[in-house]
């Protein structure tokens, strides 16, 4: 199976936090899968940690190279991705979010995530 991994669980996966459930290590764990993460979610954490908030604490730098050095597949942003954000009901208006969609929708990738309003799509959205 292929999975595309939200912010929030790159996040927790990386730092080993409690907050990834159960459900979501056992995907997690599985050799067989193929694990994506997205640039436009690097791209996001680089918009957040550029306005310098106190409160948020994650280098997307350090982040992509714990990814890259465990073998997880970075998946760039390609044209008939984000021309596929037009196919997606306005559920969400969330622009990042809308586009991780439809990139696991164009990829036939499972998206892994713990933001229940993305999970409103429906496959290929799992909310764990």
């Amino acid at each position: 199976m292929i999975l595309l991994l939200d912010a929030h669980i790159l996040i927790w996966l990386s730092s080993q936090s409690e907050r990834l459930s159960p459900k979501a290590r056992d995907m997690l764990s599985d050799p067989e899968n193929r694990y994506l993460f997205s640039t436009v979610r690097l791209w996001e954490l680089a918009i957040k940690k550029g306005l310098d908030q106190a409160s948020f604490h994650v280098d997307p730098r350090v982040l992509r190279r714990g990814l890259l050095a465990n073998y997880f597949e970075e998946l760039p942003v390609l044209g008939n991705h984000a021309l596929a954000v037009e196919d997606l009901p306005l559920l969400n208006k969330d622009p990042f979010d809308r586009l991780l969609i439809a990139q696991a929708r164009t990829e036939g990738a499972l998206l892994v995530t713990a933001d229940a309003k993305m999970a409103e799509y429906g496959s290929p959205v799992r909310f764990v």
